[in-house]
């Protein structure tokens, strides 16, 4: 596997929405195929982004957005975007790991932000677009660590990361109008950069 080939894909520099379309490789799965897959949360900025990411990788058989990191029961997208609830816009990641590996998804979550950006991505700025990489397993929690650590000292960023590394609690499922919103509107938010079949 070549998670090296991960790469810049296009560079559009952080700008608002651009008509255009992201190509995806994902299926859509019903909820209840959902526990035939592994699954991966993580938080960088506007969710439609980061689930026309993921679902543009091999082996992601779906990527969902909702609200995690926060105390709120059954948030609302008004009550996300306050700030007050303490979640961030956030996407489950159900994938095949015969296909594509948890490392990569972790990679790829990386390569798809700025993780040196504090509260926001591009011009989306509040802590419900925060950076996010959350773990369910002391495992999972190495992996994240050790890119990490791995991307600190390789001199790319001339910033700290400000990603924050929290144990997943609770996914909250968005808004049905949400879901594949890129897919479906042909709008395409703050895509600068996608992995090129990383688990090839």
């Amino acid at each position: 596997m070549k998670v090296s080939s991960l790469f810049l894909f296009a560079i559009t520099a952080f700008v608002a929405c651009a008509q255009n379309k992201q190509p995806t490789s994902a299926e859509h799965l019903s909820r209840s195929q959902y526990k035939n897959y592994s699954v991966a949360t993580f938080a960088a900025g506007c969710f439609w982004h980061e689930e026309a990411l993921f679902e543009s990788v091999k082996g992601v058989k779906e990527a969902v957005s909702g609200y995690a990191g926060g105390m709120a029961a059954n948030p609302s997208y008004e009550m996300v975007e306050t700030g007050n609830t303490g979640h961030a816009e956030s996407v489950n990641v159900y994938y095949d790991p015969k296909i594509v590996s948890y490392e990569t998804l972790v990679k790829v979550f990386f390569a798809g932000q700025d993780p040196t950006q504090v509260n926001g991505q591009g011009p989306d700025h509040a802590t419900q677009y925060r950076s996010i990489a959350f773990y369910r397993s002391g495992a999972e929690k190495q992996v994240i660590e050790k890119e990490m650590k791995e991307l600190s000292a390789s001199g790319k960023y001339s910033k700290p990361l400000a990603t924050q590394v929290m144990p997943f609690t609770k996914f909250w499922e968005a808004e049905a109008y949400h879901q594949d919103y890129i897919e479906h509107t042909r709008i395409l938010c703050r895509f600068i950069r996608r992995p090129d079949d990383p688990a090839n």
